[in-house]
């Protein structure tokens, strides 16, 4: 099965599920790009990379590869989204850095461009999850923005956008933008559920994209709230459905894209199940009503009293 497709803001259309390539621990390109050959063959055609993860390569090998193979006619079959580094989040530092995305990829360009974060360090900076207040630069989301524009008009990307963009931040940005971001990816799943960034973003025509949709359950970054949840193994077993596609199903049926993850190949085939089926009135009320909710990764990291952000509230501007 492959997923149905939505048309962003940009006039392009993406796929409606993708799939992720942020481990922890980080796989050899060899096994991810094996791991991406088989999410192809099982129907995904949407891949999420990024340079923070250092997987560029990888997709870039497993789609040149499904095309030797015959699972796709061309590169163009594939819907690839990466993001600008932390490191190069500068107006004069983005176009080399899309540059060299690209020559990672082996592409002619990307169809999604994501700002990864409203952050910005040091070029000297060797380990992002171990940072110090004087690694830190201030972030300036105009010039960066003006610099995302400028990748769009040469053609180097079809699509522009953000993530982890909170809604006053997206409001800032759209106060300048002459090309309004497409998309915004966020944390959002049934136990962060996102209420007021998808009313935000449905009345400003910017989609969702939803990361860590299981709760990245074994990573670092994530808990257990999402696929050991009571209630979802409740509906689950009334629906005869997966826990993970019961939760999916919640984020689409949200208006949202989720971007999952899963290096098993018949999960892979389970979590692509998620279209031709409805949750009903009851079971959508019961997770949207008595699911606790809680940010799971609050970004505490970009946190510094010197910094830009002082505290998580100033980071996420009070939407935790």
């Amino acid at each position: 099965m492959v997923a149905p497709e939505i048309v962003l803001n940009s006039g392009h259309k993406m796929p409606a599920l993708g799939f992720g390539t942020a481990a922890y621990p980080w796989p050899t390109t060899e096994q991810l790009t094996n791991t991406l050959v088989d999410a192809i063959a099982a129907g995904y055609r949407h891949l999420d990379t990024a340079t923070m993860y250092g997987t560029e390569e990888a997709v870039g090998r497993a789609v040149a590869e499904a095309v030797e193979r015959g699972l796709i006619k061309s590169r163009d079959e594939v819907f690839v989204t990466s993001k600008l580094f932390m490191k190069d989040a500068h107006r004069d530092l983005v176009l080399p850095a899309i540059k060299r995305t690209l020559r990672q990829l082996k592409f002619d360009y990307v169809d999604l461009y994501l700002v990864h974060w409203p952050i910005r360090m040091k070029q000297s900076v060797e380990n992002h999850f171990n940072m110090r207040g004087e690694d830190m630069l201030h972030f300036d989301a105009n010039e960066v923005w003006k610099a995302m524009e400028e990748c769009s008009n040469l053609g180097l990307v079809n699509s522009i956008g953000v993530s982890n963009f909170s809604c006053a931040k997206l409001s800032n940005l759209l106060q300048f933008a002459t090309i309004p971001p497409a998309l915004n990816q966020v944390e959002m799943n049934v136990a962060w559920q996102q209420e007021k960034m998808v009313q935000f973003c449905k009345e400003k025509k910017i989609h969702v994209s939803a990361w860590s949709p299981l709760g990245a359950n074994g990573e670092f970054w994530g808990s257990c709230d999402v696929m050991e949840s009571p209630i979802l193994k409740q509906i689950a077993t009334s629906t005869n459905k997966t826990v993970a596609q019961v939760a999916l199903r919640w984020i689409v049926e949200q208006g949202a894209s989720p971007i999952v993850k899963s290096f098993d190949k018949e999960r892979m085939k389970e979590n692509l199940q998620v279209f031709n089926w409805e949750l009903n009135v009851e079971d959508a009320c019961k997770i949207r009503k008595n699911i606790p909710q809680e940010r799971k990764f609050k970004g505490e990291i970009f946190v510094y009293g010197e910094g830009q952000y002082k505290s998580v509230e100033e980071l996420w501007d009070g939407e935790i």
